[in-house]
Parts: C-alpha cells; sequence; structure tokens
C-alpha cells in the first residue's frame, strides 16, 4: 500500500455564523473557493495534476447543494478535468474528507488529491437539510434521539463533570485561543476571505471572547434545560441511562462551540506526486477509522474511535504527542481527558470549538492544520485528531510529521 504524505494546508478565519457575522455576504462557494484558490496559489500548483477534490459539508442544500466541490474547483480555475464530490458524515465531515483522499493515494488509484470542508452557518441554517433522526419515530425512538447539547449534559452528568469543570475548561479554551493568535500561529496557514472588489472581510477568527472568565461565564443560564425538562428529552436520557436519577444541566452557549462560517483544504500526495509538484512533504498519515458509538449519549466517539485508530497503527496512547479533540460540547472533551487519563498540556494547545467556533464541514481539516502546524513549531512528531458525530460516532487520524 502506498504512503500518503500531507503536502499543505489553509483555512479560512472563522467568522461568525450571524446575519452580521464578516462572512455572511461569501457564500458556501465563495468560501470553498478562497481555499482551493490558495492551495493552488501558495505552491504555483499545477492543477492538471490534482486527480480530485473532497469537500464535506454538513448541509448540503440551496447554494452549498449539487456537489460544491466540482463548482469550487471551477471557481478556483482548476481546469475542467478536476473533478469534486462532496461528503457528509456530519462533524467530521472535513476530517473524512482528508481520509477519503489519503484513501485514493494509498491504494494506488490517485497520486494528488485535496479534502476539506466548508460550512456557512450563517447562511445554510444548522439542521436546514433535515433527515430522518430527529423526526421519523421508526429510527428516533430506537436510537434514544435527543438535541446534542442534552447529551452533552447527559455525558457531564454521567461522568461528573460539574457546571465549574465545564466553564473552567472553556476559560481555558479562550486563553489558549488569544495566546496562539497573539503568537502568530495560525498565520501561516491563513487565507483571508476578501470580497469581490478585492478587501479583506476578515483575516482573523472572529468569534472568539478573550476576556471570558467564570465569572461571565456564570451569569449565562443551561441552554438545554427546558428542552431537556419541558421537552421530555431528560426522561429520554434517563430511559437509555437508567443508572442516573437526573439530567444535570451545564451546558450553555459560553462553554459549548461556537456557530461560524468558514472553509478548509490539505493538499495530499504520494510520494511521486511531491516530486512532481516540487514539495517536500510536512506529514504522513499513519491512520485513520471510523465507529458507531452509542447514540443516546452520541458525542463519546472519539474516545471509541481513538482505541480502534490507535490499535490499527500499532500504537498506544503514550505515542501520541499531541491531541486535537473538536470542543462540541466542554464535557466531550473532559470526557475524553478522563478516559485516557491525558494532560491537558497535550490536548488542544492552541484552543480549539469554543473559542473559536466550529464550521461543521470544515472543522476537522482545520484541526488537522491545526495540529500540523504546532507539530512543526513545537519540534514533536506524533499528532491525533478527533471529532464526536451526530448519531453516534466517531472519527480519527493520527499524522506523523516528516
Amino acid at each position: 500500500m502506498a504512503e500518503a504524505f500531507i503536502y499543505d494546508h489553509v483555512r479560512t478565519p472563522r467568522g461568525r455564523g450571524k446575519s452580521d457575522g464578516a462572512l455572511h455576504e461569501v457564500s458556501s462557494l465563495g468560501l470553498a473557493t478562497t481555499v482551493l484558490r490558495a492551495i493552488k496559489d501558495r505552491g504555483d500548483l499545477d492543477t492538471a495534476l490534482v486527480d480530485d477534490v473532497i469537500l464535506g459539508c454538513v448541509d448540503p442544500v440551496g447554494e452549498a447543494g449539487g456537489d460544491i466541490a466540482r463548482a469550487a474547483a471551477l471557481t478556483a480555475d482548476y481546469g475542467d478535468h478536476v473533478p469534486g464530490v462532496q461528503i457528509n458524515r456530519f462533524c467530521a465531515s472535513g476530517l473524512d474528507a482528508v481520509n477519503f483522499a489519503a484513501a485514493q493515494v494509498m491504494a494506488g488509484q490517485h497520486e494528488l488529491t485535496i479534502g476539506g470542508g466548508v460550512e456557512s452557518m450563517s447562511r445554510v441554517g444548522l439542521g436546514a437539510s433535515g433527515g430522518a433522526w430527529p423526526v421519523d419515530p421508526a429510527i428516533a425512538i430506537k436510537s434514544y434521539f435527543m438535541p446534542q447539547g442534552v447529551s452533552a449534559d447527559l455525558i457531564a452528568t454521567k461522568y461528573g463533570f460539574s457546571r465549574d469543570d465545564v466553564d473552567a475548561y472553556a476559560v481555558l479554551s479562550q486563553q489558549r485561543a488569544a495566546a496562539a493568535w497573539s503568537k502568530g500561529y495560525f498565520t501561516q496557514s491563513l487565507a483571508p476571505v476578501r470580497d469581490v472588489n478585492g478587501v479583506t472581510l476578515l483575516d482573523r477568527d472572529e468569534h472568539m471572547r478573550p476576556s471570558t472568565d467564570m465569572q461571565s461565564l456564570a451569569a449565562l443560564k443551561p441552554a438545554f434545560a427546558m428542552m431537556g425538562e419541558q421537552g421530555g428529552f431528560d426522561a429520554v436520557a434517563i430511559d437509555a441511562h437508567p443508572d442516573i436519577e437526573r439530567v444535570v444541566h451545564v451546558h450553555h452557549a459560553g462553554n459549548s462551540s461556537g456557530i461560524v462560517d468558514g472553509a478548509g483544504a490539505v493538499l495530499v500526495g504520494s510520494a511521486e506526486a511531491g516530486r512532481s509538484i516540487e514539495k517536500k512533504p510536512r506529514a504522513k498519515i499513519r491512520a485513520f477509522a471510523n465507529i458507531g458509538s452509542e447514540p443516546a449519549m452520541m458525542l463519546t466517539g472519539p474516545v471509541d474511535v481513538t482505541k480502534k485508530v490507535l490499535a490499527r497503527a500499532g500504537m498506544n496512547i503514550g505515542d501520541i504527542d499531541l491531541f486535537e479533540v473538536n470542543e462540541a460540547f466542554a464535557s466531550v472533551v473532559l470526557r475524553y481527558l478522563q478516559a485516557f487519563d491525558l494532560d491537558v498540556e497535550k490536548l488542544n494547545v492552541n484552543g480549539g470549538a469554543i473559542a473559536m467556533g466550529h464550521p461543521l464541514g470544515a472543522t476537522g481539516a482545520m484541526l488537522l492544520g491545526t495540529a500540523l502546524d504546532e507539530l512543526e513549531r513545537s519540534g514533536k512528531t506524533t499528532a491525533l485528531i478527533t471529532l464526536c458525530i451526530g448519531a453516534g460516532m466517531g472519527t480519527a487520524t493520527i499524522i506523523e510529521r516528516v
């Protein structure tokens, strides 16, 4: 089996996912085009060598529908011969797109591919694509469907994380993101978003709140208590986990991932492709895996898939230098740290989605890029990137710096 190497990666800044956000005027196509064009222009890439473009998008409807990967490749002037495909594995779509791209290379069917993702959450609303899972009793009842926020609170209840615990982690995420930005850690891989006149709309993550502290978070009311208590989902959680007597609601907007717009892309290829484009590989993809996890708990998939991908790579948890675990909710990360008895100094060292936001289809590609940059900056070797996923799944990838 051929090896798959990472040659480059870029991302847009994350814009607040509201009508007054800096990126609201930019379409999903515009965001995806920005990163594909940046990948091309940064290394003077000959797009005639690109075999495929794979982009994750969680709500591929309206302007984001109709195979946005192919549309973005054309808009970014990749040439008519470059195909594209859109995929959706909910929050892990961007990472899976990179994994799919790597798999094509590993299988020897492609030499040079691009994986990534895009989501304009201010223009194509969360859940716009619908689906049977929340509304069809045939699946909702047997899978103990509940909103993700209630599942996050269920995790906190079951594994003993208090309101202070989740808030303290949120403050840490904000502090780390602010420090990383102040030190310029993200700038080398950032593709500023510009309007049609070339005026820069955004060149920095917009969602951050560096002044966040425990006192400001304490003023926020739990966001999912009403839907849990009055909507009946607490009863669903207790039915699925009868060992708990009640769900303690601890999550709110300040310790949950931010709704944002953004896109990311990763250039993956074989060793031969690297010689063709005259680039040295920055890392190789050691292993990747997907797994299903309990759908009621839903967001503990990163724990399960980490065990699977480590076994696949012939590694143990101590072999990993850095971890990027998507901060969908604070309890997701706290449970991961607890499950593996990890030092928080090895995990999300430059902040995460609580501070900077979670553009659903793009986040996985962004996290992989963040991990790679940090490996190079710190001189470390291996990183594991993982995300929790709706309906109870997990995706993980291990990369090794070369």
